[in-house]
């Protein structure tokens, strides 16, 4: 990454996203802030001075399309970071296909959809894509079946486009956190009926050193698969 560049983030409101995002403003880069509606973009632009927004609706990819006709896109894209994600737990006697459909779009269609848009401009600065999967998209429990699926899904949308555009010189990176303290493992373990103590689980900030590493690698490298797990003293 040279001076000045710019990056595309989904999912900065909290979490990694949001770790990666204070990580990347503070060294002085362009932050473009992916938010869901109007509302949270003004927050994104309150929280990071001189970021810019783009609004769309990770959970109808099919409009993004037309959301984005209506803004203005950045010229330059460094790298997308592809960090927002749901998770719904159930078992698959009893998910319904609004519950698959919500973690597919989210989690899979939108980041698809997204890339697509950015190609040309990552092409253009032969950037870097990183998605920010989970250890569900290498392994697959009892309760994780659609969350899993999209995430599987992830790690084959990462491993076809990396084929794809390697010749553009486009990187492109799959992190595999396991169970990070934040805002969704908080509503996972609530899911679980199990009490969450943030302090067990990865620090986002131990993610986002992760993320930046593969970013800053040099070009003559690229980090493809990159798995975290808890380590084995807490913080």
């Amino acid at each position: 990454m040279g001076p000045m560049a710019t990056h595309v983030i989904t999912g900065a409101g909290s979490g990694i996203g949001a770790a990666v995002a204070r990580r990347l403003h503070a060294r002085g880069d362009e932050l473009v802030l992916h938010a869901r509606d109007a509302g949270r973009a003004k927050e994104l632009a309150a929280a990071f001075p001189g970021a810019r927004t783009l609004v769309g609706d990770l959970a109808d990819p099919d409009k993004l399309s037309w959301a984005f006709s209506h803004q203005t896109l950045p010229d330059r894209v460094d790298s997308l970071l592809h960090v927002a994600g749901v998770v719904d737990l159930g078992e698959v006697g009893e998910l319904t296909p609004k519950s698959w459909r919500h973690q597919l779009n989210v989690n899979l269609v939108a980041p698809a959809e997204l890339t697509r848009h950015f190609l040309p401009q990552l092409r253009a600065a032969r950037g870097h894509v990183v998605f920010v999967n989970s250890g569900a998209g290498l392994d697959a429990h009892a309760g994780w079946s659609a969350y899993a699926a999209s995430k599987h899904g992830l790690k084959a949308l990462a491993d076809s486009l990396r084929e794809e555009e390697h010749a553009a010189g486009v990187r492109v990176t799959s992190v595999y956190p396991g169970r990070t303290a934040s805002p969704m493992q908080a509503k996972v373990h609530q899911q679980e009926g199990r009490d969450y103590d943030p302090s067990r689980w990865i620090d986002p900030e131990s993610v986002a050193t992760t993320i930046l590493m593969a970013l800053d690698l040099p070009g003559d490298a690229e980090i493809n698969d990159v798995t975290v797990r808890p380590g084995p003293l807490p913080g």
